[in-house]
């Protein structure tokens, strides 16, 4: 079942549905309101067409008509957006004959000021809608009108004495009988020029009248912070996760090493339990540089307690390739979702270069851009042709930094250098 009229005309049983009524019912209720605008508009835009044939004439446009124009321009800036919004009320309300999907109105706060509601783009978009419908209105409503007068004339012209057709007299009885024919066979086309006409009123209603671009604006919101709320919920669950191996498994590990070592002591040199002893005493340890590491990874302990700057230069000390950190202007510290999301930026693309970038040196730039937004480069010496599609890395870096209402740039030419700026 069809939601609304556009694809009902394109369905070879059209004529059968209840759509081509709808259709005229639709046309029908909009002329109760299209008359009269179009009239009144008109009546203020006669004074230039006036204007427009004494110039095309040549002929000077006097003051007269030059005060109607400014009056009638005034008119249409002053009371056309005091006009509009019932009219776009209207407009909606008709729709729903032959587009049963839901169109919202323009939202506006409670205690709005009107002068915020008439600077609305809704409320110019309406009136747009409305000079377009008065344009569109008398020609329409011409040619429309003549067809249905034609039409009529066809079905009852056996009914009819004597009419013309052009400049040939035709008898009423058995002589229109095969006008009355042509008549029965124009009447479909008929239905399908109203179906037509109100399908292209339904479109010009749904493109000026509803608030979709003020939806898709709210919806990018709702997506922005849904996102937000993710990143944050997402930073939460890895400090739950370092602190519970920082505090649990970290600790009983430590403690377990240590009960180990302990008994090594206790046990003979020669005792055939020293050997397994000794080696699940050194695997404990071994494990608990694996666990330390690993918490390190979660959320480094300096990034916590000194700030992005200091959790640079720490990884800057442990990069097998030499790294120069230039962070002199970032003195204070930074929302928590954006330095976890720099740092590990930074510690992935500088493992990008130990692997993959044959780099000599690397710098670290961080920088503020603006009030509340920093920058962050990471440029090295390698030999470039970094491509996101060969799986360095780069997509999850994109994508923790769009997590976060980010930007990531990169260039990365043949032969080097790259250059990789994230705007956070």
């Amino acid at each position: 079942m069809n939601d609304h009229l556009a694809p009902a005309l394109r369905d070879r049983l059209y004529l059968r549905t209840i759509w081509p009524w709808r259709a005229i019912g639709h046309l029908s209720t909009v002329l109760l309101f299209a008359v009269p605008l179009a009239f009144a508009f008109w009546l203020t835009l006669l004074p230039w067409l006036v204007a427009g044939q004494r110039v095309i004439e040549g002929t000077p446009v006097g003051l007269v008509i030059l005060i109607f124009m400014a009056l009638g321009a005034g008119l249409v800036v002053t009371v056309g957006p005091v006009v509009a919004l019932p009219l776009a009320a209207m407009a909606r309300r008709c729709l729903r004959l032959i587009d049963r999907r839901p169109l919202a109105a323009p939202r506006h706060p409670a205690n709005a000021h009107p002068w915020t509601i008439l600077n609305a783009e809704s409320t110019w978009r309406a009136v747009l809608y409305g000079v377009v419908l008065s344009l569109a209105t008398p020609p329409v409503l011409a040619i429309v009108g003549g067809l249905l007068v034609a039409e009529v004339t066809l079905l009852f012209s056996p009914w009819i004495a004597t009419w013309n057709l052009g400049d040939l007299v035709i008898e009423g009885g058995l002589q229109s009988v095969p006008f009355m024919l042509l008549g029965v066979v124009l009447f479909p086309a008929g239905l399908y020029l109203a179906g037509g006409l109100a399908a292209a009123h339904g479109a010009l209603t749904r493109k000026l009248l509803g608030n979709n671009g003020d939806a898709l604006r709210d919806q990018l919101g709702e997506v922005a912070q849904s996102r937000a709320r993710l990143a944050d919920a997402f930073d939460a669950e890895r400090r739950r996760i370092e602190r519970d191996l920082h505090d649990g498994a970290q600790h009983r590990l430590t403690s377990l090493t240590l009960h180990l070592g302990m008994a090594r002591l206790d046990v003979p040199a020669d005792s055939p339990a020293a050997a397994p002893l000794t080696q699940a005493h050194d695997q404990a340890k071994e494990l608990m540089v694996v666990l330390r590491d690993l918490v390190h990874g979660i959320r480094p302990q300096t990034l916590g307690d000194l700030g992005l700057p200091a959790a640079l230069w720490e990884l800057a000390a442990s990069s097998p390739v030499p790294v120069a950190v230039d962070a002199a202007e970032l003195l204070d510290r930074l929302p928590e979702r954006i330095e976890t999301t720099a740092y590990f930026v930074a510690a992935e693309a500088l493992t990008n270069v130990a692997k993959h970038a044959h780099a000599t040196s690397v710098q670290v730039r961080l920088t503020r851009s603006g009030a509340d937004g920093i920058v962050l480069e990471i440029q090295d010496d390698g030999r470039g042709g970094a491509d996101p599609a060969r799986g360095t890395g780069l997509t999850g870096l994109a994508d923790r930094v769009a997590a976060v209402d980010g930007k990531l740039l990169l260039a990365s030419p043949a032969g080097g250098p790259t250059l990789l700026r994230v705007e956070l």
